[in-house]
């Protein structure tokens, strides 16, 4: 029913009604730590600000994700689709050539990565 709307109901409007609605609520537990909807909220407008600010990301323009499985790739999502940027999702397992094309795939002009990731 939602994707019926005009326009459609994304991820990030459902997001963001929870974040109204109950900021305090936990929404990731990973390993100790506890993180409400407001808390992953402010982290991925830090997020958006920085890589608008300096890496100059605009609405439109794809971009490569490759993160491991841990927060950041959550407001790191978050933050992308709050810039209308579309975001390829790179398995961080992969490496050589299978890593190669799945970049000339997404023809992403910027790639995200952690410092542990280098993808070689």
């Amino acid at each position: 029913r939602r994707m019926a709307t005009t326009p459609a109901t994304t991820l990030l409007d459902v997001f963001r009604r929870h974040v109204r609605l109950r900021p305090r609520h936990p929404l990731l537990l990973f390993r100790e730590q506890v993180l409400t909807y407001e808390d992953v909220e402010l982290r991925s407008n830090r997020a958006a600000w920085a890589l608008r600010r300096r890496a100059g990301l605009r609405g439109g323009r794809a971009v490569a994700v490759f993160l491991p499985n841990e927060p950041a790739y959550l407001w790191t999502w978050l933050a992308l689709a709050k810039l209308g940027c579309p975001m390829a999702c790179l398995n961080c397992n992969v490496r050589g050539r299978a890593l190669r094309h799945a970049l000339e795939a997404a023809e992403a002009t910027v790639m995200l990565a952690s410092p542990g990731e280098r993808g070689q």
